[in-house]
């Protein structure tokens, strides 16, 4: 029985420490931001019902040092995340086509971002390291994903993916995350790798 758990201590160990490599070998792990920018109205009305949490000011940005066990704790509460939610467009569940809010049985991207964020922060992350971005995924369509700074680079949690990755690993578009200093606030996204993940997204 001890060299049962001795053995899946270090397959697991293994595993999260394969993963962590791949992170710090991302090419260019960290967004470029270009300035203010209007925030998506599904989170201008996710704020006009949730004032408390959309008035939070940090004095400077957060950065997660990575280690293994948050590598690990971040995998499973974003596998936890996307096992628990069944996916539903806003019109579906809300006949609206912009509804923020955090899921309990079912919910679009953005409610699986919220859901992530919250439980995330429950667990110690810091809020202003945990940021709601906006993209457009292969067909040019909005989709929503949750940046997470750490050391190792921005790392993109998404509900249509297990992995996580940095976001140059993704092939999505980015169009703008929430600021790191201002809950309410957003951030334009520089992402000069725009044209190759359209040609990509075309083939």
């Amino acid at each position: 029985m001890k060299t049962q758990i001795v053995r899946k201590f270090t397959l697991a160990f293994a595993i999260a420490t394969v993963g962590l490599m791949g992170v710090a070998n991302a090419a260019t792990p960290f967004m470029k931001k270009a300035g203010a920018t209007n925030p998506p109205i599904g989170h201008v009305r996710y704020c006009e019902n949730n004032a408390r949490d959309c008035n939070i000011r940090s004095q400077s940005p957060s950065e997660v040092t990575l280690t293994i066990g948050l590598w690990r704790e971040l995998n499973d509460i974003n596998f936890t995340a996307n096992s628990l939610i069944r996916p539903v467009t806003d019109m579906e569940q809300y006949q609206e086509p912009e509804y923020w809010t955090i899921p309990t049985l079912m919910g679009d991207c953005e409610d699986y971002v919220l859901l992530k964020r919250k439980m995330l922060h429950q667990a110690g992350w810091p809020l202003n390291a945990l940021l709601i971005t906006v993209v457009r995924d292969q067909n040019g369509d909005g989709h929503a994903v949750l940046t997470v700074r750490t050391d190792r680079g921005d790392l993109i949690l998404d509900n249509q993916a297990s992995s996580i990755v940095t976001w140059d690993q993704t092939p999505y578009q980015y169009i703008k995350r929430q600021s790191e200093t201002h809950t309410a606030q957003w951030t334009a996204i520089l992402d000069e790798r725009s044209q190759t993940v359209m040609r990509v997204a075309q083939r």
